[in-house]
């Protein structure tokens, strides 16, 4: 990871993710050949601040990234997954941030609902379903 992108992502995540989600919008409203007009129709907001969020401008607001997002049916982990890591004060490795996170995402969620699941099971498991424990064993 180069030092300028350690330190941007150490000292203003927020901000490192707005550049790079502002970036994959671009690419994927691209790819799909839409108008920076026709997707801000499609929004609800206006071109120029299509264009800001785009751009990585700090004063845009991770909402509308993900509204933006969502209706370009692109993953959300490039905004959600950096912001996990900098909320444990760990740099976000950059090799993750080019490439598509769905796969990282889907993992991400089936470990907490697997973790859920299992502490709703213990709870909800009756004491008289543990196995019994053999006369004379704590002896």
């Amino acid at each position: 990871m180069s030092h300028l992108i350690a330190t941007s992502v150490a000292e203003s995540p927020i901000l490192y993710v707005k550049v790079q989600s502002g970036r994959q919008i671009e690419e994927a409203r691209k790819k799909r050949r839409l108008t920076q007009r026709d997707l801000a129709r499609e929004l609800g907001m206006g071109v120029r601040w299509l264009r800001e969020i785009e751009a990585g401008n700090p004063r845009s607001r991770l909402d509308d990234h993900l509204v933006c997002a969502y209706k370009l049916g692109l993953s959300t982990g490039h905004i959600l997954i950096p912001l996990l890591f900098a909320g444990q004060k760990m740099c976000f490795p950059r090799q993750l941030a080019m490439g598509d996170l769905s796969d990282l995402e889907r993992m991400c969620i089936e470990m907490i609902a697997q973790r859920n699941l299992d502490h709703l099971t213990q709870a909800l498991t009756p004491a008289w379903a543990s196995p019994p424990v053999p006369a004379g064993a704590g002896l």
